[in-house]
Formats: C-alpha cells, sequence, structure tokens
C-alpha cells in the first residue's frame, strides 16, 4: 500500500505541474527575469503550495498515525551544515540555468529536448557524484 500510495502522490504532484505550466522552463525564466518580461506565475503556485502544506501538516498530525503507515516520519534535524548549504545552492543554480527542477524535469519527459535531457543527464551526475563524496 506504501508503494501504490507514493505513485498516487506522485501522479497527483505532476499533474499539479502540468496544469500550472511550471513543466514550461520559459515560465520558470521568465520569473527569474525582474529586469525583463517577468512572469509572477511561479509566485502563485509557489504560494498555493505552501498553504495547501501548511493547512494539510496541522490537518494530518492530529491524526494518531497516517492512514497507510505505522508512524509518521518526521525530519528531526535542525542544523545546517556544509552539505545542506551546497546543496541548496547547486540546485537553485541548476533550476535558474536551465529553467527545470526534478519535479517537472520528470513530468516533462514524455516532450524530450536536448535541453531536458542535458539537464537530466547532470543531475544524474551530480546524484553519483554526491554519493561517492558522502560514502
Amino acid at each position: 500500500m506504501k508503494g501504490l500510495m507514493g505513485y498516487v502522490a506522485g501522479l497527483l504532484f505532476g499533474l499539479g505541474l502540468a496544469v500550472s505550466g511550471m513543466t514550461d522552463p520559459a515560465r520558470v525564466l521568465g520569473f527569474l527575469d525582474l529586469a525583463g518580461a517577468w512572469d509572477p506565475t511561479l509566485m502563485f503556485v509557489l504560494g498555493g503550495a505552501v498553504v495547501t502544506n501548511f493547512v494539510g501538516y496541522r490537518l494530518a498530525l492530529r491524526r494518531p498515525n497516517p492512514l497507510f503507515a505505522v508512524a509518521f516520519q518526521l525530519p528531526t534535524r535542525r542544523d545546517l551544515d556544509a552539505r545542506l548549504v551546497g546543496g541548496s545552492a547547486m540546485f537553485g543554480i541548476g533550476w535558474g540555468l536551465s529553467g527545470y527542477c526534478p519535479g517537472p524535469a520528470f513530468a516533462s519527459v514524455s516532450g524530450i529536448s536536448l535541453p531536458l535531457a542535458a539537464m537530466l543527464a547532470a543531475m544524474v551526475v551530480g546524484w553519483f557524484i554526491a554519493r561517492r563524496v558522502s560514502a
């Protein structure tokens, strides 16, 4: 059941990305172009996600346990370290350069293009490097 619920959550997330137009890297790059033709759409999508997450967590955590698991799995670490800051910076730089973050990139794979393939390849290489460095 856990795998099925993960699939449903991923499908819902991908559908939300597609409906909101966030699989279009031009929209993301337009949001980052403050001095040019600024596109505020991403701000509304992110704001909607924050509000939904805020309300959803409060409702879900009122329950003694999740619907399809024994216990909630919440993060316990609250410190900032070099790996977190470095990974965040690499994520932001990659997103700014390509216009894709991992979710929309995977949701866009059916219409693969050379820039998308390059971004996905760079992401996979980054995963392997991160595993080597942390091992």
